[in-house]
């Protein structure tokens, strides 16, 4: 084995790495500025053909280690009009969990957006075997799967890896961990001896080294060191996103409650900063945005503007903010989850300087609580929990800052022209002093109002939040659906009966991944290759961007509005009530029902 590489702090661009045009369209689609330490350090040996054994930290970002070079291979066969005769997968990538398989899957589909045809399949334990067979019988450029259901796939003779060029094993000691490792030696010996291999693991133990050393073929070997120590001094709190409050609305709620300095908030992409800067500005906060496409000069006065006050709030990429330094910073907040934890800890590094103490708090989404934990236990820290301020926290704290603003006025004096005025006015108008008072206080306040109602509409978010007499976000729940008298809209998604999806699919997808109660999700009509919901008419727009990006059956829901509520179906067809979908559809599956009743079912692996 060759020895080991490191890679320093500030990384070459992916530019410079040798990916494909059809990559680099992906990548900047969604604002990726530089690779992390183990993507610069490993897409070079990979594209150049070579085996490889990377150590990382679970979250450092692997999944683009070896994602974007399989994919820039790929995207170059197809210009040159090699690849499409392979009817089997061109990679197999093991992962230990399903939640694992599934992140990977995904991750794969967003770098391949400019890639026409490209297919990618996750296939776990859990699952039913109808939709991935389908898939595997279509044809697939790439299975992402755990060790128990890759094995029962190939000894089916569903999942042939004649074609297989790349196999990558994804957190190896994981699945040593787990017992996978004989499964995994399995997998090894029937795939094609020519297949380049990738294998990635935290940590190195003999049973991993073992593999290595008889699977591959002199592989670069490559070591990241990270950084993950956090200061004493900085307390770290996390959300969970969903409750029916957006991202945008917590954030807003924050910057009310919160008393704060200085603060830092950190976005994914250069798109991000530059859309949440501007409405965080339209709520009358002093917020600019940073990123890669600001050049410099603007950065540095962007910079000194916070430092001498003339800003409050900065919005940034992990990039544009690297070395910044403000001692004012009091708040970090990670409005996007980072996808490696050393990004989250140089971030939360802004705040807690100069001997002061500092805030970080982390936005989780439902889907991403597994990079949470890779954070947790990567820092070797404990994050914890916290609400989001209810309507009575950030009414209390305008109360208090408008009678801290009535104190500080009092105290610089110079009111005399003031009070000889407003005495002759009270004189002239017969006016009690104290009616007087607060007339003038309204006119201070100008358009907007010093208390919130309890139903609140937040005009830029798009969307209402309301509260009971108890101070709680949620209403009062009564027996009664949550829908009922509820303002509805249709929506389509593009997943349908012959994807094999059933109603529980649908609304777990849209309950779990975009946080919306399962109650608030209305009829839903399942068609032959869509199928339509009802959903609350005024969802946040945040959440019906996160929708379209949401997989169900192997397919994502692209979801639009439909405008003339449920469409028809179609001619000669009668749309079947959603309840019915679970019942078998034809004669045939009751006689293969019956014929398989009293068989001894088929061993399942309680560890896939």
């Amino acid at each position: 084995m060759s020895s080991p590489s490191s890679q320093e702090n500030d990384p070459v661009p992916f530019s410079a790495l040798g990916l494909s045009d059809a990559v680099m369209k992906a990548l900047a689609d969604v604002g990726y500025e530089t690779p992390s330490a183990i993507q610069a350090a490993t897409i070079g040996p990979l594209l150049a053909g070579r085996d490889l054994l990377g150590q990382a930290q679970t979250g450092t970002g692997k999944t683009a280690a070896f994602a974007l070079p399989i994919l820039s291979n790929f995207s170059r066969d197809a210009d040159a009009g090699r690849g499409s005769a392979r009817k089997g997968p061109r990679a197999l990538v093991l992962a230990p969990t399903r939640e694992l398989a599934i992140q990977v899957a995904e991750a794969f589909q967003r770098y391949a957006s400019h890639m026409p045809g490209f297919h990618v399949l996750p296939v776990y334990g859990g699952q039913g075997y109808g939709p991935q067979l389908a898939a595997l019988k279509r044809g697939v450029d790439v299975v992402v799967g755990t060790p128990g259901r890759v094995i029962d796939h190939l000894k089916r003779g569903t999942l042939r890896l004649n074609d297989l060029e790349w196999l990558v094993l994804d957190e190896a000691d994981e699945m040593l961990r787990m017992g996978f490792i004989d499964d995994v030696e399995w997998v090894f010996e029937n795939t094609p001896p020519e297949r380049q291999v990738a294998l990635f693991s935290a940590t190195m133990p003999g049973a991993i080294r073992r593999i290595a050393k008889t699977h591959l073929r002199d592989p670069q070997e490559v070591t990241i060191e990270t950084k993950t120590t956090t200061a004493d001094n900085i307390r770290q709190r996390y959300w969970i996103v969903g409750g029916g409050i957006s991202k945008l609305e917590a954030l807003t709620r924050l910057l009310e409650a919160e008393p704060f300095d200085g603060m830092l908030i950190f976005a994914r992409t250069k798109k991000a900063t530059d859309e949440l800067a501007e409405k965080i500005s339209a709520r009358g906060y002093a917020c600019a945005a940073l990123n890669g496409d600001i050049v410099q000069a603007q950065r540095e006065r962007t910079v000194a503007q916070l430092k001498n006050k003339q800003l409050d709030i900065i919005v940034a990429t992990d990039v544009a903010a690297r070395g910044l330094d403000v001692d004012r910073i009091s708040h970090v907040i990670n409005f996007d989850i980072p996808h490696d934890t050393e990004s989250y800890v140089h971030r939360i590094g802004r705040t807690g300087r100069a001997g002061r103490s500092g805030d970080a708090i982390l936005f989780v989404t439902m889907r991403e609580k597994r990079l949470f934990k890779n954070i947790e236990r990567a820092t070797r820290q404990a994050i914890e929990p916290m609400d989001v301020p209810s309507m009575a926290d950030v009414n209390e704290q305008r109360v208090e800052r408008f009678k801290q603003s009535i104190t500080e006025t009092l105290e610089a004096g110079g009111l005399q022209q003031f009070v000889d005025l407003v005495e002759t006015y009270r004189q002239d108008h017969n006016v009690e002093p104290v009616e007087l008072a607060a007339a003038l206080a309204r006119l201070a306040q100008g358009g907007e109002p010093l208390v919130l109602d309890t139903v609140r509409v937040e005009k830029s978010a798009g969307h209402a939040f309301h509260e009971d007499r108890s101070g709680s976000d949620k209403p009062a729940r009564k027996n009664k659906p949550a829908t009922a008298g509820m303002s509805m809209d249709t929506f389509r998604i593009e997943v349908g009966r012959e994807h094999g999806v059933e109603p529980r699919n649908i609304v777990g997808a849209i309950a779990n991944e975009a946080g919306v109660d399962s109650k608030d999700i209305g009829r839903i009509d399942i068609r032959d290759d869509f199928s339509l919901v009802d959903l609350p008419k005024d969802m946040p727009e945040e959440i019906f961007a996160h929708l379209k990006t949401v997989w169900v059956a192997n397919r994502q829901l692209a979801i639009s509005r439909v405008k003339n509520s449920f469409e028809p179906p179609a001619p000669g067809r009668r749309a079947k009530p959603a309840v019915a979908r679970d019942k078998p559809r034809h004669k045939k599956s009751l006689k293969k029902k019956n014929k398989n009743k009293g068989k001894p079912k088929a061993k399942q692996r309680p560890t896939d």
